[in-house]
C-alpha cells in the first residue's frame, strides 16, 4: 500500500524541497482516509485492536473541516459543554459519516455527567 495524503499525493512527492517553493497545500501534508484505513488494517493483524480503533476514528475524522475538528475539540474540554450540546456535536459528526466519533463524544457526555465535567 502507497501512503498519500488528503490530496491524493503520494508521500514521496510532500518533500521539504516541495514545501519550499510554496507547491504543498495542507491537503498535501494531511493524510488519507485510505491510509489511515490500511494502517488499521495492519495494527489490527499485528493484534494492536486499540490502536487500530484509534486510526479508524482518524480516518473519519479526514472528512471534516478544520473548523468543525477544533469545535467539537473545544466542546469537548471538561466543563465546556452541557450534556445536550455534546449531544449536538455527536450528531453533527454522525451527519458527517464520523460514526465512531459521534459515539466517543456520546460516550464522553455520559461520563462528564457522572463526574460532573459538564457546564
Amino acid at each position: 500500500m502507497t501512503a498519500t495524503s488528503h490530496s491524493g499525493r503520494s508521500v514521496h512527492e510532500v518533500t521539504v524541497e516541495a514545501a519550499r517553493s510554496g507547491g504543498l497545500t495542507l491537503d498535501d501534508v494531511r493524510i488519507s482516509r485510505e491510509t489511515l484505513l490500511g494502517q488499521a488494517d495492519t495494527a489490527e493483524q499485528a493484534g494492536s485492536v486499540q490502536l487500530a480503533q484509534n486510526l479508524r476514528r482518524a480516518a473519519e475524522l479526514t472528512a471534516l473541516s478544520a473548523e468543525d475538528m477544533l469545535a467539537a475539540y473545544e466542546a469537548l474540554r471538561p466543563g465546556r459543554s452541557t450534556f445536550e450540546e455534546l449531544e449536538a456535536v455527536a450528531h453533527r459528526l454522525a451527519a458527517q459519516e464520523a460514526h465512531t466519533c459521534a459515539e466517543f463524544v456520546r460516550e464522553a457526555a455520559e461520563v462528564y455527567r457522572r463526574r460532573g465535567l459538564l457546564r
